[in-house]
């Protein structure tokens, strides 16, 4: 079944075997009041966080942060600067957090998310409610770099959890 998805002012059509939810609708008689921003960075989860930290700055020769710990997102995060983007190494903090279960399937890591800048968070949330892309939680939480962030159902997007940071 062919569905057409408008978002952000990108269209994409694409059949359901591709893994876009059954559910997404189109907006095409929605006006859109936010749009989409550049990449902010591609999550890759980790078990080893210090090994993996140290690979990208003493092989890859990199400039990589301290390791911070994030208790509300239940990671600890290191930072990976590039010229166009960051990558963000996520290792697991505490018995609950949404890294572990992914290193259960994964155990030698992977990408985990890609995240994207929006110029109005809330409006782009509430804009892909209206086409049925789930949010995974009801409001913005603060991420990582102190700035409101919300994911979207990977079930929705192609099977990519997406992460919307606020610009």
């Amino acid at each position: 079944m062919k569905r057409t998805l408008l978002a952000a002012g990108f269209r994409f059509v694409t059949n359901r075997t591709h893994g876009f939810s059954s559910n997404v609708g189109t907006d095409n008689n929605l006006e859109a009041v936010w749009s989409l921003g550049k990449l902010n960075h591609v999550a890759l989860a980790t078990s080893n966080l210090e090994e993996t930290a140290s690979m990208y700055r003493n092989v890859l020769r990199a400039t990589v942060s301290d390791a911070v710990p994030q208790p509300e997102h239940g990671v600890t995060t290191v930072f990976i600067e590039l010229q166009n983007a960051k990558l963000e190494l996520l290792s697991p903090l505490g018995d609950n957090s949404p890294i572990k279960s992914f290193l259960t399937k994964n155990p030698n890591g992977g990408i985990h998310h890609i995240c994207l800048e929006v110029d109005d968070i809330k409006e782009a949330m509430k804009h892909l409610k209206t086409i049925n892309v789930r949010c995974l939680s009801d409001e913005p939480k603060i991420g990582a770099h102190g700035k409101p962030v919300v994911f979207l159902h990977p079930k929705d997007l192609a099977g990519v959890l997406v992460e919307l940071e606020q610009a």
